[in-house]
């Protein structure tokens, strides 16, 4: 097997876990979703430094916060509370019966980072891919007039993984490293909140769900490998296949997202969410085809 196909397959299955990872999400909808986040940050962050000290790269971490004479802490930090908030707003989406909105938010996403690429490196648009983010901007008002509510849920998911993404750009650390640099920042606040549930900061002392029953501990303790095991996957298959064939096998995520909404949790999409998507469909084809498009150029300038 070659490392291009070794790389697809990895992109497959980091999507695959992502686009279900709402399954396992709603077996833990007794837990709040807080605590869930306080969780899955700090077991992402034992995953990661495990791994890390392991090859002897642990040391890599105070480099990455040092990055840029000092700010490094700052960037990642801010890095931190945009990941943060995208993986709180997802688990509450799915406890609360808003997946839907949450796989339109990841469908949206890639638009949102061509967009802000243009507000902030000045990345140049062609036609084609300013008609995809009018499409997607078309389906955002088609969803706010039609529910009578902006699809806040979406919004945030797409803006805040856009943003993180924006800011990761100018990180030089490693994948591994800079995530492990951003939970190791958000791990004292997810402490305060776990002995918080512990001592009845936030309500009944002992209302903390870790360690209650066997199979939600392990739910818990098990969230830092599965937002671990992909993120690593992204990684070996970003640097072995081609930018386009990472974006989009991307779509897969979503899909699979869609899927579980509608089929595994019989969550009801609406008139307006499929006219949305069907805009959003239509958007991703022709952001596609506008990168996909200079590619075949060069393979037959190379003919």
């Amino acid at each position: 097997m070659s490392e291009a196909t070794k790389g697809f397959w990895a992109m497959v299955t980091a999507c695959v876990i992502w686009g279900l990872s709402g399954l396992y999400y709603k077996m833990l909808d007794a837990v709040p979703p807080i605590e869930v986040l306080a969780h899955r940050t700090l077991w992402s962050f034992l995953f990661f430094a495990v791994i890390l000290a392991v090859k002897g790269r642990l040391h890599l971490i105070r480099a990455a916060l040092s990055e840029r004479h000092g700010r490094g802490t700052l960037i990642i930090g801010f890095a931190a509370l945009m990941i943060s908030a995208n993986w709180f707003t997802f688990i509450w989406s799915v406890q609360s019966g808003h997946a839907v909105q949450a796989s339109l938010g990841y469908y949206i996403f890639p638009l949102v980072a061509v967009l802000l690429g243009l507000i902030v490196y000045r990345e140049a648009l062609g036609v084609r891919q300013w008609v995809a983010v009018a499409l997607a901007a078309t389906a955002v008002v088609v969803l706010t007039l039609g529910l009578g509510v902006a699809p806040w849920v979406s919004l945030i998911l797409a803006f805040s993984f856009g943003t993180y993404g924006l800011i990761k750009k100018g990180i030089k650390a490693g994948p591994m490293v800079s995530v492990c640099a951003e939970v190791l920042l958000l791990s004292p606040i997810a402490m305060v909140v776990l002995v918080g549930y512990h001592y009845g900061w936030w309500g009944a002392a002992g209302s903390g769900h870790f360690g209650q029953d066997l199979k939600t501990s392990a739910l818990l303790a098990f969230s830092g490998p599965l937002t671990g095991t992909p993120l690593l996957l992204f990684a070996y298959a970003a640097q072995r296949v081609r930018m386009a064939t990472v974006g989009l096998v991307q779509y897969l995520n979503p899909t699979l997202q869609f899927a579980v909404a509608t089929l595994a949790f019989g969550e009801h999409v609406t008139l307006w969410h499929a006219i949305a998507l069907g805009l959003i469909w239509s958007a991703l084809a022709i952001y596609s085809s506008a990168n996909l498009r200079p590619r075949a150029r060069r393979v037959a300038g190379t003919a």
